[in-house]
């Protein structure tokens, strides 16, 4: 049975903004890591259109962008979405039935899968689908924007803390 993990980058006041603060290389190659061994990816509309970034080559990428982008385009990915009609490479889109088709997603694949994105997270915590949660947290103080928890806070027991790279921590929840 597959773990589903909702990690994202954090600020000290709970904020998540991928423009506002960016990994550093540590930190990307841990986030190459992770995507190398994951069994893929569950992304809302938002958060999958910003990640098809990674669908094209840039010029200006450093070894670590190729590499994440090569592990990316590997990985499969479901999208849920009620307006998108199409998705891009190794991509299926999620219909109507969201919590039936996460639970046989999760009871079909072994390994984790990663859910991308506030949002999407605010729904599978609701339909308490989440396994994992992991706060990747950053001294930055953004005072707005979108929180880590968009919805309901349920409870939760710290499993582990690790230092990722100079400034990062990651402290890892379960639902209890």
């Amino acid at each position: 049975m597959a773990k589903l993990v909702f990690g994202m980058n954090v600020s000290l006041d709970g904020y998540v903004d991928h423009m506002r603060f960016q990994p550093d290389p540590t930190l990307f190659r841990h986030f190459i890591g992770e995507a190398e061994g994951q069994a893929g990816s569950i992304y809302g509309r938002n958060m999958y259109e910003i990640m098809r970034y990674w669908d094209e080559d840039h010029a200006d990428w450093e070894p670590e962008g190729e590499a994440f982008a090569a592990a990316w385009r590997k990985q499969t990915k479901w999208v849920v979405s009620r307006t998108l009609t199409s998705v891009g490479p190794n991509a299926t889109l999620v219909g109507d039935d969201l919590e039936g088709a996460i639970r046989r997603l999760k009871a079909e694949r072994d390994g984790e899968i990663e859910i991308a994105g506030p949002n999407l997270a605010r729904s599978f915590t609701e339909l308490g689908l989440i396994d994992e949660y992991r706060i990747y947290l950053h001294p930055v103080v953004l005072g707005h924007g979108a929180p880590y928890f968009a919805g309901s806070r349920p409870p939760l027991r710290l499993i582990s803390h690790e230092r990722i790279s100079e400034d990062v921590l990651r402290l890892t929840y379960v639902p209890t």
